[in-house]
């Protein structure tokens, strides 16, 4: 399927993502519009400068929180791709409530209001924090997901599908790592919670080519990851400030030494192709015919950011830093 021609609507349009897919899509693709949703009208703004008044953006101020707004929003639209969430892990732990409010309800009413619009696809944004989470956070994100994998079920005669993305740590991106590590450089001084900690790297531009990848081959049901590599936080920190003092600060409430993007459990109902893995839905509609081909994982894989066999050097993070200008 693709973008051409279509009505796109972006929640989080104005976010890290947002910002890239919108301009990558005018860049690849001929789409009729790209409804650009978002609760910040400076954002709004500013993008819309930033793109010199395009002629095939849209700017709609809303919450997903709300339900009549999303309806309004999704009227005659014909894919959906939600990247919409409160995403820092401390501000999550600290008003629960609005997390919840945000990352799961508001992943219902996406869900509700694609469904009564007739949108042909959904796609939904997680992150590897989804996978056996230890924050509130990373388990708002996991219910989200399952909601958008069941959302299949709902769907019925409209035939709207819902599939997920999920990834890793977002070169470039706002809540990145990388900023922090940047603004501390200036003391000479660099805070790691553990020197021992790895994480899975993806630059935006990764990010959102395989999410417009997936789109185009998504059935309803699935979860895409992608291979990405790994790297030890501590080398990262040595990149950005050679020679510098680390100050080891231990692991935060809610923080994990590694992060996994399929878990042994999930390992028996994957599909692993080149370049990424589908996690396929376990339920008595998914057809093993959706997907041809796939070689079946063995019993008790696990991709992990420690086990992965995919690791960044310092000189390869360098040049997809300087590439991103992150």
């Amino acid at each position: 399927m693709s973008l051409n021609g279509k009505i796109i609507l972006l929640t989080g349009g104005t976010g890290s993502f947002g910002q890239k897919f919108t301009e990558i899509v005018l860049k690849k693709f001929k789409p009729e519009a790209i409804r650009i949703f978002s609760r910040d009208e400076l954002k709004q703004w500013e993008m819309e400068k930033k793109f010199n008044n395009n002629e095939h953006l849209r700017f709609f101020i809303g919450d997903i929180r709300d339900r009549e707004r999303l309806e309004r929003a999704m009227d005659s639209v014909d894919i959906v791709v939600h990247a919409a969430a409160l995403k820092q892990v401390p501000s999550c732990e600290y008003n629960p409530f609005e997390a919840v409010k945000t990352n799961i309800i508001g992943a219902q009413n996406i869900i509700d209001a694609a469904i009564d619009n007739k949108v042909h696809k959904v796609m939904a944004l997680s992150t590897d924090k989804a996978v056996n989470p230890i924050n509130l956070y990373g388990a708002t994100k996991l219910c989200a997901e399952k909601i958008f994998v069941q959302g299949n079920s709902y769907s019925g005669k409209s035939k709207t599908k819902f599939s997920c993305v999920r990834y890793g740590n977002v070169i470039g991106s706002r809540g990145s790592v990388i900023p922090k590590f940047k603004e501390q450089k200036k003391s000479g001084e660099l805070t790691i919670t553990d020197k021992r900690m790895t994480r899975f790297w993806i630059t935006l531009e990764q990010g959102v080519n395989f999410v417009i990848k997936c789109i185009e081959m998504m059935n309803g049901g699935e979860v895409f990851v992608p291979k990405i590599p790994s790297m030890k936080i501590l080398d990262l920190a040595n990149l950005i400030l050679p020679d510098c003092k680390i100050k080891q600060i231990g692991i935060r409430p809610g923080e994990k030494m590694h992060e996994a993007l399929v878990t042994e459990d999930e390992a028996r109902h994957t599909r692993e192709f080149e370049g990424y893995y589908i996690i396929e839905p376990d339920f008595h509609w998914w057809s093993d015919k959706n997907f041809k081909g796939g070689k079946k994982l063995n019993h008790g894989f696990r991709y992990s950011s420690d086990q992965n066999p995919r690791w960044l050097t310092k000189s390869q993070m360098k040049k997809l830093l300087k590439r991103d200008n992150a």
